[in-house]
């Protein structure tokens, strides 16, 4: 055998254990790396190699042992074939010195910072193929991982570290919200709008969104028959409150389907309406919208009144206001379903002082203040402090406000703009 024979095989060992020294920074990178979610997806599906990672990540202080084992292990003998090769050729001065900065550069760059970066943008095509390898190495190597990790978790459990599982972290509703905005094409705008809504359920109460009790239309059982008829056969509701001289008085929900029972009587009387007329529903003004859908749900209804902590009532909210705030409105014409805002030939907005704040902005896309009162006539006033005796200017945010008119203690119009856009001109 030559004396080139030798050389020839650590030369050709070097680059093998360099070339291990890069599987084992890959995977690591690669298994920490890999997209927890896409992968229970996939396991799901039945994926061999997606099952088997996740068998790695169940216990990542033992799949972190074998990776750091075999790495330093592959690199210490590298370091000492290295110094054998330079001190071959440099002498038993120079070559001690020169080995450790040249394999440093070496791994550094081909078994480090190349191989790491690829698994950190490509962690799927390292980690499952590297699973391969790994699952069998923890079989062969588990003695000496036990006892390295027996070691270090006796450390972390000093520092406060107390379970070492796996798995996936659970999602807060704001990191899934940013999930949602992320997914990009991958989810078609209008059903990120519709997810995004559905997890601000949660942050919404009924009284955000409920029908105020000036605006609520009802039968009062003090009116004349005559009138009573009338109103029902010419309402565009098919649910009506039923009440007795004050709405705080409701007797009842009417159903208009049931109504067809006793406007077929020749006689019609006010008990004959109250008969058909269901109990009515009530719903503290603080219940969530999430909460009230599903009581909705298990209540089997589609309409209730709004009371407050002293149990009068401050409105009305229907199944299908909570689900407008998912899917939007159920009709295009917004010009027909917001009365209350009023565009002008100058670019701003008359805006009705019994406009929702909430409403205001999902049609504008505004950012007015919702944490506090629920109108434009409210809003104006808690940032005026006090009554307006006439017109007044005022801004809130980015958006300028100045009082058109003012009735009965009640800001009844007001003209608003965006603060970034030119002032209208006064007509």
């Amino acid at each position: 055998m030559s004396d080139d024979f030798p050389l020839g095989l650590l030369f050709g060992l070097l680059f093998l254990l360099i070339c291990l020294s890069a599987f084992f920074s890959s995977s690591e990178t690669g298994m920490m790396s890999i997209n927890r979610y896409r992968l229970s997806h996939q396991a799901g599906s039945g994926e061999r190699a997606a099952k088997r990672v996740m068998r790695l990540l169940a216990r990542p202080d033992r799949l972190i042992g074998v990776i750091l084992i075999g790495n330093n292990l592959v690199n210490n003998l590298a370091a000492a074939i290295a110094t054998v090769l330079a001190i071959h050729f440099l002498g038993d001065v120079t070559g001690p010195a020169v080995a450790p900065l040249v394999l440093t550069i070496v791994i550094l760059i081909f078994a480090e910072v190349t191989p790491k970066t690829y698994a950190a943008v490509k962690p799927e095509r390292i980690a499952y193929p590297a699973s391969v390898i790994l699952e069998p190495l923890l079989k062969l190597l588990y003695p000496l991982v036990w006892l390295v990790n027996a070691i270090s978790n006796g450390l972390l459990k000093l520092i406060g570290v107390k379970s070492i599982d796996g798995g996936a972290d659970n999602l807060t509703r704001d990191e899934l919200r940013t999930v949602v905005h992320e997914a990009g094409t991958l989810i078609p705008h209008r059903h990120q709008a519709m997810l995004l809504s559905i997890l601000d359920l949660e942050n919404v109460t009924v009284n955000d969104i409920m029908v105020p009790r000036h605006e609520v239309v009802g039968i009062d059982l003090e009116d004349d028959l005559e009138s009573i008829l009338a109103q029902i056969r010419t309402s565009q509701h098919t649910r009506i409150p039923v009440f007795k001289g004050d709405i705080n008085n409701i007797i009842g929900m009417l159903h208009l389907r049931n109504a067809a029972r006793f406007l077929s009587k020749h006689e019609v009387t006010k008990a004959s309406i109250v008969q058909e007329a269901r109990e009515p529903y009530f719903i503290p003004e603080s219940t969530p919208l999430h909460t009230q859908l599903l009581n909705f749900q298990q209540q089997k209804r589609r309409i209730g009144i709004v009371v407050d902590e002293y149990g009068d009532v401050e409105g009305l909210v229907t199944l299908e206001d909570i689900l407008e705030e998912i899917v939007g409105e159920f009709t295009t014409d917004v010009a027909g379903m917001h009365q209350e805002i009023h565009l002008q030939d100058d670019g701003s907005y008359v805006i009705e002082g019994t406009a929702n704040i909430r409403e205001i902005n999902k049609s504008l896309g505004w950012q007015l203040p919702t944490d506090g009162p629920k109108t434009l006539n409210g809003l104006i006033l808690e940032h005026l402090e006090s009554f307006p005796d006439g017109p007044a200017s005022l801004q809130v945010g980015t958006t300028r406000m100045e009082i058109l008119q003012v009735k009965d203690k009640l800001i009844t119009s007001a003209r608003c703009w965006q603060h970034s856009r030119r002032a209208p001109r006064r007509s």
